[in-house]
């Protein structure tokens, strides 16, 4: 129920506090789970404490119960364990405190988490985010690799010294987080957002060393494989050894079965990549040597050719031939000469015996009158016309007496 209060009217802290228990105590029991990461169980007290926390989130409860409680699982049960509590929320006036009264305490057993892990694998799958088409291939050398890893660690150590052994230029930026226990996720997850914000950050590795399932799973924390998922920077998840396989191995890029082989998947080794450009010099200068080499046979072939060692005798080989062909067409053209000679003198002589003049030559005569017309017979002419007589030496004048 809301309260009436004003700045002139407030309520005395004492008063407020009584109002949050009573609303508090109006609370049933609830189940809840988290991990513990605080454990307090001092000798000879009734009262065991311990804080419960949320694994995915920077949350956690302070939580009591009595000794007979805790007992019935203190074997099973340390810092970092992972449990379902019974408990009613208790609020504490004096401090204004809350916490929780357990009436009974269940560890969470590994069967367990791996179902819920089995049944989170399944939702995230379903959401596509450990799909092929998603997964961005490597730069073949990296500038600047970013390390998430647990501070003077083996995993780091591994990574560092093999990289560097690989490809001595190659720089890191290196975050050391927790990498198991209840701040493990949080600072992971800070620490790859961090990573991927950097511009100059070409791939980030995530690496831890082998454990047992409790001590991975910080690794197959929802958040975490979601940061992964929306990252714009390559993952590499070098988590554990071979047989381990969190959540972060299929959401990730590139999985690495150790610290090691992700050094070696993500850096290049400077002396395989020598001896690569070595060959590839080889081969290009074998290949370059042989073309040269056969165009030089090519060229002493051609060189070698009668017609190479002598450019001139195509042309002496050809004169003689056209000597002979001009000295044809000059017999031909004279031939034929010959014969329009000898047509043209026959034809002469044939014009010549059959004109005029010839006849006259003869001593013929041609009558003309003196319109120009030829006397062909004495009926074409009248007595007393005078008439032109034309001889071979020229001309008479003649009358007609009869």
């Amino acid at each position: 129920m809301a309260l009436n209060t004003s700045a002139d009217a407030p309520l005395p802290v004492g008063q407020v506090s009584r109002l949050i228990g009573g609303w508090i105590d109006r609370l049933g029991a609830v189940w809840v789970e988290g991990q513990i990461t605080q454990l307090s169980r001092r000798p000879g007290a009734g009262v065991v404490f311990l804080t419960l926390r949320d694994p995915s989130h920077d949350i956690s409860v302070g939580v009591t119960c009595y000794r007979q409680v805790f007992d019935a699982v203190a074997d099973v049960v340390s810092e970092g364990a992972r449990v379902v509590v019974l408990a009613k929320p208790e609020w504490y006036a004096p401090r204004g405190q809350l916490s929780l009264r357990a009436t009974e305490i269940r560890p969470v057993g590994i069967g367990e988490l791996l179902a819920r892990l089995e049944q989170l694998k399944r939702t995230l799958a379903g959401e596509g985010l450990f799909a092929a088409d998603r997964k961005r291939s490597l730069p073949f050398l990296p500038q600047l690799v970013g390390l998430v890893c647990g501070r003077a660690s083996a995993a780091e150590r591994d990574v560092l010294e093999n990289a560097r052994r690989r490809w001595p230029a190659v720089r890191f930026e290196v975050r050391n987080v927790a990498v198991q226990g209840v701040n493990a996720v949080t600072q992971v997850v800070q620490a790859v957002k961090e990573l991927d914000e950097l511009p100059d950050v070409d791939v980030i590795i995530v690496a831890r060393g082998g454990g047992s399932v409790e001590d991975l799973l910080p690794f197959s924390d929802e958040q975490l494989v979601r940061a992964v998922a929306s990252a714009r920077t390559p993952v590499v998840s070098a988590i554990g050894h071979e047989p381990d396989s969190p959540l972060l191995d299929l959401v990730a890029d590139l999985r690495a079965s150790t610290p090691t082989d992700a050094a070696k998947k993500v850096v290049p080794d400077v002396g395989e990549e020598l001896d690569r450009v070595q060959l590839l010099r080889d081969r290009a200068l074998r290949t370059v040597r042989g073309v040269l080499e056969r165009e030089e046979r090519g060229l002493a072939h051609a060189l070698g050719r009668p017609v190479m060692e002598r450019p001139h005798r195509m042309i002496e080989d050809r004169e003689d031939f056209v000597d002979a062909l001009v000295g044809r067409s000059r017999r031909t053209l004279g031939h034929l000469l010959d014969r329009a000679d000898s047509e043209l003198s026959h034809t002469r002589a044939r014009v010549v015996a059959l004109s005029p003049a010839a006849t006259l030559e003869r001593g013929y005569a041609v009558l003309q009158r003196a319109d120009g017309h030829v006397v062909r017979s004495p009926e074409d002419a009248s007595a007393g016309e005078e008439l032109r007589a034309r001889v071979a030496e020229g001309e008479l004048t003649v009358r007609v007496t009869d």
